[in-house]
């Protein structure tokens, strides 16, 4: 493979220099003074006269692109390394600085070729060591080569979806979609600990698959050992988030049917009777809920200031903070671990308790006087 630069564009040869084609992909029409390729990354770096340095990340594509692959009806190429580099302060600039460049998206680049455009679906399915997938997400349909790019993320945890508003601001209301995300609790799919992954490609009925490595940050002092001791931890708090996610979904469900059956009833003593145990039932799922997250927190302003975080957000807070380092737990965030999950354990079974005899008393009733039941759904 050739590249050739001119006084005004880029140009690459697959085929000894028989043939050329352009290779702009974002780079102005410039003179082209210097170029290389970076052997480690496989990166394109070029100088060019009065526009600066220009660099296409990842060229491995190009340099595995064969008369065989363009032949094909798709081919995932094989992936360059990944690094799991862990984030650094940023040198202060400002916004508008012109001489800025901007690096690509954080994550491991998969790269690969379709003949021509497609309206079917095209998944990506990423798969550990064991063979189980930790990340399916949508690529592009594009003809030709297409790049995505994987966060190195598993699959996120259980979305918080409330379907109330915050106690004391009922300005904010649920999204179009009938709910709105939890303040402080936003799911975070677990960071892939350092070893080979599988890819799959799913485009056309047929799969395609290709090995990726993900490497360890070189500036890291933390072993391989810390960070599994780590993840370990780190997926067991997820997992205790996932179901008190599964709780309280249950709950906001209940509480906002509990509301809009008290707008549909009637003035008569029977609606009254039913309006009043409607509200105790309301009441006592309402502080229930409000031991698991903090129900006054609106996702704006200064929650975090004037309202105490609750257990979710605790267990939350702590699982990011396990998650910033490649280093093994501290004994107190241990012991707090296991004081944490003891408490959403105690949580679990008092909402079950709950929907088993004070939401199936109340059905009982509304069944007496023929009233539609409260439906509470399975999580």
């Amino acid at each position: 493979m050739l590249y050739l630069g001119t006084e005004n564009a880029l140009y690459v040869s697959f085929d000894d220099g028989d043939n050329w084609q352009p290779l702009q992909s974002g780079l102005p029409h410039a003179p082209v003074y210097w170029m290389t390729v970076q052997e480690r990354f496989h990166d394109l770096a070029l100088a060019t006269y009065g526009r600066g340095f220009w660099i296409l990340d990842d060229i491995s594509p190009l340099q595995q692109m064969t008369p065989e692959v363009r032949a094909s009806d798709a081919h995932l190429f094989a992936p360059r390394d990944a690094y799991r580099f862990r984030n650094v302060t940023e040198p202060a600039s400002v916004t508008y600085d012109p001489t800025t460049g901007y690096n690509p998206p954080y994550g491991a680049v998969i790269n690969y070729y379709l003949k021509s455009a497609t309206k079917d679906d095209v998944k990506i399915e990423i798969a550990d060591a064991s063979g189980k997938t930790v990340r399916t997400f949508d690529g592009t349909k594009n003809a030709g080569v297409n790049r995505v790019w994987w966060d190195m993320r598993f699959d996120p945890g259980t979305q918080f979806r409330l379907r109330t508003s915050p106690l004391y601001a009922p300005e904010v209301t649920v999204g179009p979609e009938g709910w709105r995300p939890a303040p402080g609790v936003e799911p975070v799919g677990l960071l892939a600990m350092p070893g080979t992954y599988t890819v799959k490609l799913l485009a056309g009925g047929k799969e395609y698959t290709q090995k990726l490595r993900i490497l360890k940050d070189p500036h890291s002092t933390g072993t391989d050992a810390d960070i599994q001791t780590q993840t370990k931890l780190v997926e067991h708090l997820q997992n205790e988030l996932n179901a008190m996610a599964d709780t309280v979904n249950q709950l906001e469900s209940v509480r906002a049917q509990l509301n809009q059956l008290e707008t549909q009833l009637g003035d008569d003593a029977n609606s009254k009777s039913i309006r009043d145990a409607a509200n105790e039932l309301n009441n006592k799922l309402t502080d229930f809920e409000g031991t698991l997250l903090q129900l006054k927190a609106t996702g704006r302003g200064q929650d975090d200031v004037r309202w105490a975080s609750m257990l979710a957000e605790k267990l939350a807070y702590l699982a990011r903070q396990l998650a910033s380092t490649d280093f093994p737990p501290t004994t107190q965030q241990v012991a707090v671990a296991d004081e944490l999950s003891k408490k959403a354990e105690e949580a679990r079974n008092e909402g079950q308790q709950l929907m088993s005899k004070d939401v199936a008393a109340f059905n009982s009733m509304l069944r007496l006087r023929n009233v539609a039941n409260i439906i509470v759904k399975t999580p």
